[in-house]
């Protein structure tokens, strides 16, 4: 491929390298030069431009991104369509993403045009998570270069696992003996059942009645021998004294129990004092103390492999060394008392962007009129916009701002309580464009990302606004998100920063999302698995199609 200024008089049939803004037109990067462009870029006074030109054998980087996704296509994995020398790949199903880290590798070090970025190996995914991304560096690929990549991806030896792979979630039954001393207080075993379960119900798992036994080998060895009567395919023993030897009451209680001691401890922290075994051919666990709490530790590692189906051995425990220091990972930064009852990442957290959120509240719902369709309520008369609130509120995004307007009374009214802040737009008459620039003037300095919520969107759910959050990133060209339903442009979007001076620019009664074609190159789409991004409620009409609602005040 030949790179390097190029004569207009040369430049049809070259790839445009970089984009080129002329009076009314944008000519983006990766065009394919014709008459009419270099018409446009001639009348502009331009005599060369930066272009690309394919050499023979080469490959276009759309063509290459598709080649090498192919070549590593499995059950259970999903992708994009190839745009930009780009491929992403996706979970068709929740499981458990492993990879081949050295073929990766291999794939990676063949040549500088071509890379794969990967999650983490064991991480755990959701249906339509990224698993990885293809990207072609420059516009080409020498074919030579390429047709390495698809052996090393293709040339797998019979019986060897894929490249990459998702293993779904079974569905178990999982038993608990929860051991109790004297003193032991009733909300720390609350708590280590409600932790138990939360992580249990995140990998599709159900747990059976839990059973309560005095802290001695002989009641839990009975009791372990109950739950797996009653059909438990996984046996966990949270004991209210941390076990410290093979031979402490969980592991005897095991033994007793007609079982084996597979292993003690990891080299994960925290998570060191975890006992593994198995009673028959069901695996048999005695959890370490922190697994009380909903933080991420050791036992979500081992958890997460059995439910895929995996059998844990002692050599894969004593092979988490790496990476296993959590101590310091902090999915939010709150104490551990206060950390979210969510079901914990096994990844370390990857940099989470600050992203703040306004929910626009201002407008005087004149379809809907005398009614204000922001205050009407659900079936259990919640307001719609106390929804959507509490909806963007359990997202990532932070601070959340409030744009009043029309009611503004009453729409604080409703929202009493909630830890948001109220920006008021004093000529919200003058249309959407007065909303938002209230909302934008109230945004914190230290706000990379501003997402921008409909106050009349209630079906956008928290899930939802988390998957934007993980596709903002301005640095790789993700600085504005859409998300779409089936290729149709939906609500809300997430701006980055570097587009506040435009947005504040906006006049009349529109938003800013005609920026978005402006900067087409800017932008990625994130396709949703239900049509609630397409779907506004600002008539009576369309409230008939939401049983929730009721149209009145």
């Amino acid at each position: 491929m030949n790179f390097g200024p190029t004569p207009l008089e040369e430049a049809r049939g070259a790839i445009l390298a970089h984009t080129v803004r002329l009076t009314g037109k944008v000519i983006k990067k990766g065009t394919v030069l014709d008459e009419e462009a270099i018409a446009a870029l001639r009348e502009a006074g331009r005599r060369d431009v930066i272009t690309a030109r394919l050499e023979s054998g080469d490959v276009p980087e759309d063509e290459a991104a598709d080649r090498i996704a192919e070549a590593l296509m499995a059950p259970l994995i999903a992708r994009s369509r190839a745009a930009t020398g780009r491929v992403n790949l996706f979970a068709e199903s929740p499981g458990l993403f492993t990879l081949d880290a050295a073929l990766i590798e291999r794939i990676n070090a063949v040549d500088e045009s071509i890379t794969i970025a990967t999650l983490p190996n064991h991480s755990v995914v959701d249906t339509r998570e990224m698993l990885a991304t293809i990207k072609i560096i420059p516009f080409a690929v020498p074919g030579r270069v390429l047709a390495v990549v698809e052996a090393i991806a293709r040339g797998r030896r019979p019986g060897q696992a894929q490249a990459l792979t998702v293993q779904p979630f079974q569905s178990l039954s999982v038993g608990l003996v929860l051991t109790e001393l004297p003193g032991i207080k009733e909300s720390v075993m609350e708590g280590a059942v409600e932790a138990t379960e939360t992580r249990i119900r995140a990998l599709l798992g159900t747990l059976l009645p839990v059973e309560r036994v005095r802290h001695e080998e002989g009641p839990v060895a009975e009791a372990l021998t109950r739950l797996k009567r009653a059909g438990a395919e996984l046996l966990l023993i949270a004991g209210a004294s941390a076990v410290v030897d093979r031979r402490d009451i969980g592991p005897s209680a095991i033994v007793r129990a007609g079982g084996v001691i597979e292993h003690f401890g990891m080299p994960v922290d925290p998570g060191n004092l975890i006992c593994l075994g198995r009673v028959g051919d069901v695996p048999a666990l005695v959890l370490p103390g922190c697994a009380r709490s909903p933080k991420l530790n050791g036992f979500d590692w081992i958890l997460a492999r059995i439910f895929a189906g995996r059998k844990v051995t002692a050599r894969d425990v004593m092979g988490m060394g790496v990476g296993g220091l959590l101590k310091e990972i902090e999915q939010r930064p709150l104490p551990r008392a206060e950390a979210p009852r969510t079901p914990p990442s096994t990844n370390a957290p990857r940099r989470a962007r600050t992203v703040c959120a306004l929910v626009l509240a201002a407008g005087r719902s004149r379809r809907m009129a005398p009614l204000n369709k922001l205050l009407v309520p659900d079936a259990k008369g919640v307001p719609m916009i106390l929804r959507v609130v509490d909806n963007v509120l359990a997202s990532h995004a932070a601070p959340v701002i409030v744009v009043t307007g029309h009611e503004r009374e009453r729409i604080e009214e409703a929202l009493a309580g909630r830890p948001v802040l109220f920006a008021h737009a004093d000529n919200y008459a003058d249309g959407l464009s007065a909303s938002l620039k209230a909302g934008l003037a109230a945004v914190p300095a230290e706000a990379e990302g501003i997402m921008v919520c409909l106050g009349d969107m209630p079906l956008v759910t928290a899930p939802m606004l988390d998957r934007l959050l993980t596709a903002f990133d301005p640095e790789e060209g993700r600085a504005i998100v859409q998300p779409t339903f089936r290729g149709k442009q939906g609500n809300p979007m997430l701006w980055s920063r570097e587009f506040l001076g435009e947005m504040l620019a906006i006049t009349g009664d529109i938003g800013a999302r005609h920026l978005a074609a402006k900067h087409a190159d800017r932008m990625v789409a994130v396709e949703m698995a239900s049509d609630a991004v397409l779907r506004d409620f600002d008539t009576t009409e369309s409230l008939k199609g939401l049983p929730e609602f009721a149209a009145k005040r």
